[in-house]
């Protein structure tokens, strides 16, 4: 446990602020809001670094289940984030965590990131709460628990699912999820436009549970990470294809806005790859 103590130390000397209080909150409009989305729009014409149109977010799957979300004011964010993003010198002004596994988490993050939000309570007490608004942009956390190999719950509330809302969309990372999720759970998730999903289908939840939790959700845009294989990836795939369209691309983002939906629910293949600053 000494990692989680240097990693609270390292929290605390960063002077992070603590989450807001419930009164001072704006609504979140993706819970607020339940149904579907006016839309989404698919748009390719730049990548990492590049000038965003207005109301659009670009998606980047750097590796595992890393991704970097940029907004149109030129807000960043790094979902599971372990201290390694490439050949970059680029912090992003967010990251999130999960410790379910090392490969989701540091206890060293870059000191020049202003926010840094594990999906645990480093104090190992109550389970965490980040409410976190930025302007415009708002990122909040849906507490899972970790699960033992066993099945057992290892630590109660112990992973997080974070949500972007940002550019009228709503955007859901499942991090390392490990259970099903309960109506509780669905409830405050809300409205999710765009999930990156883990589909490894053991070190996360089978497969199985996985593809019956996306069909509930009926989100725009489906990402698939952590899948570790293209065997994998296809299995998944295939128990997705009744439901929702199967979009493959070479590219390692998208470019998303609130503006017109695909003709039907999408699953959309990145291929990751780390940042770089020559492009």
């Amino acid at each position: 446990m000494r990692c989680i103590s240097l990693f609270a130390a390292a929290l605390a000397a960063m002077g992070l602020a603590a989450p807001a209080e419930a009164q001072a909150r704006k609504p979140s409009h993706c819970i607020a809001i339940a149904d579907a989305a006016p839309g989404i729009e698919y748009i390719q014409k730049a990548s990492f670094g590049q000038p965003l149109q207005e109301f659009t977010v670009r998606l980047s799957y750097i590796a595992h289940a890393s991704f970097l979300l940029e907004g149109p004011e030129g807000f960043s964010a790094v979902t599971d984030y372990t201290g390694f993003l490439g050949n970059t010198d680029f912090f992003p002004d967010v990251v999130t965590m999960n410790n379910a596994h090392s490969t989701h988490w540091t206890d060293t993050p870059d000191p020049r990131i202003p926010h840094v939000l594990p999906g645990w309570n480093p104090n190992g007490a109550n389970p965490i709460e980040h409410y976190l608004e930025l302007g415009e942009v708002l990122v909040r956390n849906v507490p899972t628990d970790v699960r033992s190999g066993f099945g057992t719950v290892s630590a109660p509330l112990g992973n997080s699912i974070f949500v972007f809302e940002i550019a009228g969309l709503c955007i859901g990372h499942l991090g390392h999820l490990h259970h099903a999720l309960n109506d509780r759970q669905f409830a405050a998730l809300g409205r999710l436009d765009v999930v990156m999903a883990p589909v490894d289908g053991g070190y996360t939840v089978p497969q199985e549970v996985m593809i019956d939790l996306l069909k509930r959700l009926r989100s725009s845009v489906i990402i698939p990470m952590h899948w570790f294989g293209d065997f994998t990836l296809e299995k998944f795939l295939d128990g997705m294809a009744d439901e929702f369209r199967i979009d493959r691309r070479e590219e390692n983002f998208i470019e998303v806005s609130l503006r017109s939906l695909p003709s039907e629910p999408t699953v959309v293949v990145l291929r990751p790859a780390w940042l770089r600053d020559d492009g």
